[in-house]
């Protein structure tokens, strides 16, 4: 398809440049329903060969306001954006959260109200960290043809899914190599809340366990430090589910995970143990592996 930029709309219908999206396009929109907003690095890693051809589509897309953009004023990279729905993202994608301070708060008024609050957020640069985890594990599926991820939920749809059990977690997903299909959740650690806290998430999922999955649950945390001060604080600990760590700038499909019932040894993300759970009532969100989906990485995440 031409990356030559389309004339701005004049007409009244707002769905006039819908027929210019591709399936890639839709499922970067998607994305943005549920995780709020990728940086210009995430959105390139996960779906494009080049910075420069990501960077064109994305300019198309914002001209066409299918997705908005704010400088990522953060980024060392004055060429980094963050993006987010624009007004025609947010029409074609009408279940997409909208607001990651405050779920209950009522819907937006448009997709700059929607924009402002997550430009707003304080949990904006935890948000893109969470997404970063993401996006290099759909990275590394892209250049091998047996990885897949096949499903990535936000934490706005992870507690909706398993919050009888009452977690939160950052992020849920279920990564395959080969035969190997691990699910798992995310606690996304940037060493802000003392251990006592983090430690005590680990009892709602103890609680999922009597009903749902037993999947591990994955610390990534900013530093070797602080790596091993958790492993210290976990030592001798028995859990229902498996408790991994790795330090954040790491490949997470990569040997990088250890076991806290194994501190000796690193693992892959595909070679921890992982259990779906039982077929029942109790477990309606249970995995069931799907048929290889084509190179685009659909994923299983549309919003509730």
């Amino acid at each position: 398809m031409s990356s030559r930029l389309p004339p701005r709309p004049t007409s009244a219908d707002p769905y006039l440049h819908t027929r210019r999206l591709t399936s890639r396009d839709r499922l970067l929109l998607s994305w943005l329903a549920e995780h709020y907003l990728l940086s210009t690095r995430q959105v390139t890693k996960a779906l494009f060969p080049s910075g420069r051809s990501a960077r064109l589509r994305l300019t198309l897309l914002h001209r066409i306001h299918a997705v908005d953009r704010f400088v990522d004023t953060a980024a060392a990279d004055s060429a980094q954006y963050l993006y987010a729905l624009g007004p025609l993202g947010l029409r074609l994608n009408r279940n997409a959260y909208h607001d990651p301070d405050n779920p209950a708060a009522k819907p937006p008024r448009s997709s700059r109200d929607r924009a402002d609050r997550i430009v707003g957020s304080r949990k904006l640069r935890h948000l893109l960290g969470v997404n970063d985890f993401f996006t290099d594990l759909l990275a590394h599926a892209r250049t091998n043809p047996h990885a897949r991820l096949q499903r990535w939920w936000s934490e706005q749809h992870a507690t909706d899914a398993y919050g009888a059990a009452g977690i939160q977690p950052d992020g849920h997903g279920i990564w395959t190599v080969g035969d190997s299909t691990v699910g798992f959740f995310l606690e996304h650690d940037n060493g802000t809340e003392p251990l006592g806290r983090v430690l005590a998430k680990l009892r709602a999922y103890e609680r999922v366990t009597e009903f749902g999955p037993r999947y591990p649950v994955l610390f990534r945390v900013p530093s070797r430090g602080r790596e091993r001060n958790l492993l210290d604080a976990l030592a001798g600990t028995s859990a229902a589910m498996p408790i991994a760590t790795a330090v954040q700038g790491t490949d997470p499909a990569g040997c990088v995970w250890t076991l806290t019932s194994e501190p000796g040894r690193l693992c892959h993300l595909h070679e921890l143990p992982s259990d779906h759970g039982p077929y029942a009532a109790t477990n309606p969100n249970r995995f069931v592996r799907r048929d290889p989906e084509p190179p685009t990485q659909q994923v299983d995440h549309p919003p509730a």
